[in-house]
């Protein structure tokens, strides 16, 4: 039953001439799939709407061929060809009764139009954003009339595929209605350049000309980025952020309000807060009577009502909160919010759009297979006979199969040799801004602690003759990985044999005993062959430690993956903040006493650096003794009444803790398969008319 101190998040709402069911508002985000996995596309909005969000919107929808954003997997809306694809998207989204958004955009100087070759166009004659060797045009008079012709065309484009609501998108920078908007791009002279008003009058043409077009039966959003933290040489929200608003205030049907660019609205939870963005987006329902919504990576309905009472929002927006638990509305709306799968915050999700494939989740595995593999987030088909699961190891794979065969009805038991649950989770939730990352291992032992058929242990190390012992049909070994001592990584694929082992640590020794592990004295040496985040927050914890840091990697900045979390520029600004010293482009050539060699990777000139001890942050092996022992004893296997043993996780393949939540759950979703089904493939698969 539901608390009614949440009554108020399940009113309906006008919004213009349609009425959402409630106030939960799955804002426009990128999945990775878009044009290019339509079904996919469908399916996963499909499934937020069924778990209660009551209107869900497409990532951007390139309303042209000038505003080509390929290899990127977004929506297209150029002409009536595409109109069978999203009207796949709305049907199942009103099949739940939910409201469906499409956020209309044409990307201006932000694409290099590789697909369809296209010139860019932007305000003033500008290089395109991206690397490419590409200018944009300036636009003339009659580019504007074409612009503003193509957005009406869209947006009756997007009735007829069934929408509900359609946006006016000025936000990220990375929008030509923004671009407009700001100075930096916009060098015009005419009447739609120089003043503040002639910067806004594109705006307020296309928002009018939408509703004009559509505005009879669909509602009209403005998604407006009313800061962009970049102070008086951007949008700031207590100047023409707030000016904007007050000057079209009662124009759209609906406000949609954040930060720009996109690393900032969507900052991960290593560098925020959830609501961090209230300060800068709650003045916003003092100036305008029209509903508002706004993000801030909310799970708790404590924190989303107190929002609506104090009149800061009048939706509850949510991207990456509907990502990890699609069905967060219906676990509040029955008296469920214990079972709410919390994002983390890691970003993992957003590597999809970068990477131009379909998204996955941390917290939630089935993302991205709701279609593929027919995936639902809620339901799992249910075991015959009911199989007894033996799975070694609680890290995050481990949990997830328990987690997942217990609610298909199996009778599992799960072992960790630990004295705590989490595996390389718990390790790494103590780092410097990661705590939130703790939420993976513990909605799984809340699952878990509910589970009647579900056993679990901690404190329980198991050789191969105790799991003879357990006689159970089927074995999961999910033992995890350790961090490499030898340096083997990407840019050393062989050992190094000048290490002095007695001064070098790994990851694990400062995620176990902390910096105080580390007893040499002199500056402490990271060398960082991993690439993603875990070199920059041992470096923290270093120097909040006192500890002087030197940091060398191979690539060029530090941790460039994480241009893929969005998080990047963040961390070497921290770094540097913190007085890190960065030597990029280098890699290991030699040890003495009290130095390190390096080695520039394009010369193959060295120079020495003070170094009193070494920690490497290279690549991870499988702690897989156990699976070798139980190899010895396989011809046991039948006798003890052991039909199966599965390496799954780090444990077979170290990867992202993304990959280990997918790891358990697969493996769960394939017990009792006597073969387990390929998954479906779009490009054989065809979009119905």
């Amino acid at each position: 039953m539901r608390d009614p101190r949440y009554d108020v998040l399940f009113e309906p709402l006008k919004i213009g001439p349609v009425e959402t069911r409630n106030r939960f508002y799955q804002v426009p985000h990128c999945t990775g799939m878009g044009y290019r996995y339509p079904n996919a596309e469908a399916r996963i909005r499909g499934v937020k709407a069924e778990g209660g969000w009551g209107v869900v919107s497409t990532q951007e929808a390139e309303i042209h061929a000038s505003s080509d954003l390929t290899p990127a997997n977004e929506s297209r809306i150029w002409d009536d060809r595409d109109i069978p694809a999203l009207r796949m998207m709305t049907d199942a989204v009103h099949e739940h009764g939910s409201l469906a958004a499409i956020q209309l955009v044409h990307n201006g100087l932000h694409t290099a139009n590789r697909y369809s070759r296209i010139n860019p166009i932007a305000p003033s004659s500008a290089l395109v954003d991206s690397d490419d060797p590409v200018q944009a045009r300036g636009m003339s008079k009659s580019d504007i009339r074409d612009f503003r012709r193509w957005h009406v065309q869209a947006a009756v484009r997007a009735k007829e595929a069934g929408f509900d609501i359609v946006y006016a998108y000025a936000g990220h920078d990375m929008t030509l209605l923004q671009h407009f908007l700001l100075a930096r791009h916009n060098h015009r002279s005419d009447e739609y350049g120089g003043s503040f008003e002639n910067r806004l009058r594109l705006f307020r043409e296309v928002i009018e000309d939408t509703k004009e077009a559509v505005g009879d039966s669909c509602a009209v959003a403005v998604r407006l980025a009313v800061d962009e933290l970049m102070g008086t040489q951007g949008i700031q929200h207590d100047a023409e952020g707030r000016d904007i608003i007050e000057a079209l205030a009662e124009l759209p049907d609906l406000w949609d309000v954040n930060l720009s660019d996109w690393s900032n609205d969507s900052q991960s939870s290593r560098f925020s807060a959830e609501g961090y963005q209230e300060h800068y987006t709650r003045f916003v329902k003092s100036v305008t009577t029209k509903p508002v919504v706004g993000v801030g990576r909310y799970t708790s309905p404590d924190a989303m009502v107190a929002l609506i009472n104090k009149g800061h929002l009048d939706l509850i927006g949510a991207a990456r909160p509907s990502i990890a638990d699609p069905f967060l509305p219906y676990k509040i709306q029955v008296g469920e919010i214990n079972s709410i799968r919390e994002c983390i915050g890691c970003n993992i999700c957003i590597t999809g759009d970068n990477a131009n494939v379909p998204m996955r989740c941390t917290q939630n595995p089935t993302v991205g297979e709701e279609w593929r593999r027919e995936w639902h987030p809620e339901r799992i088909p249910v075991l015959e006979n009911s199989p007894s699961h033996l799975i070694v190891g609680g890290g995050p794979a481990g949990l997830e199969a328990a987690c997942a065969l217990s609610q298909r009805g199996a009778e599992v038991t799960l072992a960790e040799a630990s004295e705590q649950w989490g595996g390389r989770v718990s390790l790494e939730s103590t780092l410097p801004g990661l705590a939130s990352w703790a939420r993976v291992r513990d909605w799984r032992i809340g699952q878990l602690k509910k589970a009647t058929n579900a056993q679990i242990y901690l404190s329980s190390r198991l050789a191969a003759s105790d799991v003879l012992e357990y006689g159970m049909a089927h074995v999961a070994v999910a033992t995890g990985s350790t961090w490499r001592r030898d340096g083997v990584g990407r840019a050393h694929r062989l050992p190094l044999d000048f290490i002095d082992a007695a001064r070098v640590y790994s990851p694990d020794d400062l995620m176990r005993d902390g910096a105080a592990v580390i007893s040499q004295q002199g500056p402490v040496v990271i060398f960082d062959d991993d690439r993603f985040y875990m070199a920059s927050v041992l470096a923290e914890q270093l120097v909040d430690a006192g500890r002087e840091v030197v940091f060398v990697t191979p690539t060029a900045v530090v941790a460039p993956w994480t241009d893929n979390t969005l998080e990047q520029d963040r961390i070497q600004r921290r770094l540097i903040e913190k007085q890190v010293r960065i030597l990029p482009l280098h890699r290991l050539q030699g040890m003495s006493a009290d130095t390190l060699s390096v080695e520039c990777v394009y010369s193959g000139n060295t120079q020495e650096i003070s170094c009193g001890s070494l920690v490497l942050v290279t690549s991870r092996q499988p702690v897989d003794e156990l699976w070798h022992e139980l190899l010895t004893v396989e011809h046991q296997w039948a006798d003890a009444g052991i039909e199966s043993v599965t390496r799954i996780g780090d444990c077979y393949a170290p990867g992202l803790i993304a990959n280990a939540t997918s790891a358990g759950h697969t493996y769960a979703r394939s017990a009792g398969l006597e073969q387990v089904p390929e998954p479906r493939r779009e490009d054989f698969a065809r979009v119905r008319a």
